[in-house]
């Protein structure tokens, strides 16, 4: 029997899944590209252990969430963001393209630890409790962190706060309603 039976299989099903959430997590393509291999590499020496507890994408996940915080801890610079241009007109694909980008920045100027719980909450779409399982913190501190993202997020790029997450998740249009 071979020790990484299914790990390849899994990665072909869940990579570009995980490749997404690498980059909300980062903001770059590079350093997502590098986030989930770091992150499959550690799991693929753990592979039969992650595997039988039934939830490796969850484990995944939660080690992408690690490595980005010990690497933004490592390397914690600043990055201006750019200016955004004009606003093209509705149904252009390239305000979706601008929309999207704004969103970024606006991630990239999270702490990790906000950017992780708005990643996991809203892109990925994971509970109150399975966020706060999968960064091994407690649910009323996922709820603490999303509302001091939310907030955050708000004041650093209100033009976005309508349409939040409209393009990359299609099913919540926009971000839950937290009082100001």
């Amino acid at each position: 029997m071979d020790r990484y039976e299914g790990f390849r299989e899994f990665v072909q099903d869940r990579g570009q899944a995980l490749s997404r959430t690498a980059y909300l997590l980062c903001g770059d393509h590079g350093a997502a590209e590098d986030l989930v291999q770091s992150a499959l590499a550690k799991t693929a020496a753990r592979w039969p252990t992650v595997h039988a507890a039934g939830s490796p994408e969850a484990y995944v996940r939660r080690v992408m969430v690690n490595e980005r915080i010990s690497w933004w801890r490592r390397r914690h610079t600043e990055h201006p963001t750019r200016d955004l241009p004009d606003r093209a007109s509705p149904g252009d694909e390239s305000e979706r393209v601008v929309h999207r980008m704004a969103i970024a920045a606006a991630l990239a100027q999270l702490a990790p630890r906000q950017r992780a719980v708005i990643v996991l909450r809203f892109y990925e779409d994971l509970s109150e409790a399975e966020t706060a399982a999968a960064l091994g913190c407690g649910v009323g501190t996922v709820k603490r962190q999303t509302h001091d993202a939310l907030a955050r997020l708000r004041r650093i790029a209100p033009e976005l706060a309508p349409r939040w997450f409209e393009d990359q998740c299609p099913a919540r249009p926009t971000a839950p309603e937290v009082s100001r």
